[in-house]
């Protein structure tokens, strides 16, 4: 039985087949089809982290396989009361066919699939968001950026910079991540990535100047300076990250015909400004949509391949 953590348990051919089903399944529903691959089949939801695009996508993916989501914040359940996560993994994998969580430690969600029966999907964990950079690639492929880019993130090494060194060092493009020197990603995972990059060919560069990193990238990313749990530290970040802002000065040193993307929620003014995330580079909303297509691909894999 396979769970989906992290895309370092992922093989190149595996991620690409994900992507694969996932752009079948986008293409039939576009032509008003639905496949019942998962019908009678039920997703368990956890959020202890709240989201709108996670949810709507999953809840709505799962209906359109034919199968049924249950929402489960971490109020609905005994988890807030003490419970310990290997008893509700154990009860809950009992009852549903797959298991979504969305939660603060990613040791939290290794340790619940440690004990569930079923798949467990990684809907996000404060080192990474496997799903979002999935929806992120396939939106590359639709706008033609997936054929050796360079892709430049812009921001704090959070989940999102990690995920993108995972993908980049399994599938063998250039990355270059900029950040603050206080904020770069996490050395562990790092060192991670570049074991997996040996093996690919990937170039992932860590650096703190925005201007180096976006100089004639194909894709253009960035995050919130914020992410959920830090709102305490906001100030100080914005701080920080003064002039780490993707603006049209920024953009303009990229290829003419890049791609800006973010997973959202944006914050106007501060990592991004409104005319680049509203201006006609900008994928952003194409990017939000593909994670229902995404989440559907995942889901049928996971089930074809317990």
């Amino acid at each position: 039985m396979r769970h989906f953590l992290t895309l370092a348990d992922f093989s190149k051919e595996e991620i690409l087949e994900i992507l694969q089903i996932a752009k079948k399944l986008k293409k039939e529903l576009k032509d008003g089809q639905y496949s019942n691959l998962l019908e009678n089949k039920t997703l368990g939801m956890i959020f202890e982290k709240s989201s709108t695009r996670t949810r709507v996508s999953f809840e709505v993916g799962i209906h359109q396989l034919g199968g049924k989501g249950i929402f489960l914040s971490n109020n609905d359940i005994q988890l807030s009361r003490g419970e310990p996560l290997k008893d509700t993994a154990r009860v809950l994998s009992s009852m549903v066919d797959m298991i979504m969580m969305r939660t603060f430690k990613h040791s939290s969600l290794e340790e619940f699939a440690q004990y569930s029966s079923v798949p467990v999907i990684n809907g996000l964990t404060d080192d990474f968001h496997p799903m979002q950079l999935l929806a992120d690639f396939f939106t590359m492929q639709e706008c033609h950026k997936d054929k050796n880019p360079i892709v430049a993130y812009i921001g704090d090494g959070n989940n999102m910079a990690h995920s993108w060194l995972m993908l980049a060092a399994k599938l063998g493009f250039e990355l270059r991540i900029a950040s603050p020197k206080n904020y770069q990603v996490s050395p562990k995972i790092l060192q991670q990535a570049q074991a997996f990059a040996k093996i690919s060919g990937s170039k992932l560069l860590i650096m703190q100047d925005p201007k180096e990193a976006i100089l004639n990238a194909d894709v253009v990313t960035t995050d919130t300076w914020t992410s959920m749990g830090q709102e305490k530290d906001k100030e100080m970040r914005k701080k920080a990250f003064k002039g780490y802002c993707v603006d049209k000065a920024l953009l303009s040193l990229a290829k003419q015909d890049s791609i800006f993307l973010h997973c959202l929620p944006a914050y106007r003014g501060e990592e991004v400004t409104q005319e680049v995330l509203e201006g006609t580079q900008s994928k952003v909303f194409l990017e939000a949509e593909n994670r229902l297509h995404i989440q559907k691909g995942v889901m049928v894999w996971l089930h074809q391949n317990r």
